[in-house]
């Protein structure tokens, strides 16, 4: 925006900001300079298109402006707002943790449907946990279950904290730091599900992610190493000695990994091996169960 004083109503600022993004090639520009104004001014984002003629007083552009500054910078917009929506609940992220994406929505699908007929007070791992989305999901989903989730990051796991203790899901829920089952203690074949959104992209390929994925989401949880299956070949192999029989592990993976994962979970003893394809009709994530 100009520095320039003028008058500026709402649609004016979100037709500037679109077409700056636009010129930098950003997708969505307008969405996101819709949300940008939205958040700026404390108002949803219909307010943002029916406010429209609206005047915006020195104090409003500023406060659009600042936010405006990071987005040019590409970070992403679910930080400047501060929490992104996932299976239709309102989670707080950070640059401590990955964005919750609606392709993740697949394995909460696949984790509900491998945890029909088990107990109500089926026990569930979630590794990998992040901001908790996944874990705090399936505890609201299905109140009685008992769920245990770990991430290498104290970071991520104070986030993922706070997004269970906002959301009313802290009843037989647990989060804690260290690496994948490590922070559970010696191995007991007492859980009905183990699932995980673990890091998939392969560090060769980290360069040429997108910028605001590249440079403000936590490499961390995004390099799986050479292949991007370093974690996941882990986490398939160790399973099974957190499984009691007919219990299900479920990984969700890059889209054109779930061949190879697949074959993972045969060599390790997984029985009615299934994949599933996300909204855009890729295979996003992998499951079976102990025999």
């Amino acid at each position: 925006m100009s520095e320039q004083p003028r008058d500026w109503t709402i649609r004016d600022v979100v037709a500037w900001m679109t077409d700056d993004l636009r010129k930098r090639s950003v997708e969505g520009a307008r969405l996101d300079a819709e949300l940008i104004v939205a958040q700026a001014l404390g108002i949803d984002r219909v307010k943002v298109i029916v406010e429209g003629q609206r005047l915006l007083d020195p104090q409003e552009l500023e406060a659009i402006r600042a936010l405006f500054k990071r987005r040019r910078g590409l970070e992403p917009v679910a930080y400047l707002r501060g929490f992104r929506e996932f299976y239709g609940r309102p989670f707080r992220v950070d640059r401590r943790v990955l964005i919750p994406r609606p392709d993740t929505e697949t394995l909460i699908d696949v984790a509900l449907e491998r945890l029909r007929g088990h107990d109500l007070g089926a026990r569930v791992v979630d590794l990998c946990t992040g901001s908790g989305c996944v874990a705090i999901t399936l505890k609201l989903e299905r109140p009685t279950l008992t769920v245990d989730a770990t991430d290498l990051s104290e970071g991520a796991i104070a986030v993922a904290r706070d997004n269970a203790q906002r959301l009313g899901a802290v009843w037989n829920v647990r989060f804690a730091a260290g690496d994948l089952f490590g922070p559970l203690g010696p191995p007991r074949r007492i859980h009905d599900l183990v699932v995980a959104n673990p890091p998939y992209i392969a560090t060769g390929e980290i360069a040429q992610l997108q910028p605001d994925i590249r440079d403000h989401e936590p490499r961390l949880a995004l390099d799986g190493g050479e292949d991007g299956l370093v974690v996941v070949r882990r986490i398939v192999a160790e399973a099974p000695q957190w499984l009691r029989p007919g219990g299900a592990l479920a990984l969700e993976l890059a889209a054109g990994q779930a061949e190879e994962v697949e074959r993972l979970f045969l060599a390790a003893g997984f029985d009615d091996v299934r994949r599933a394809v996300d909204y855009g009709g890729h295979e996003r994530v992998v499951s079976g169960r102990v025999p």
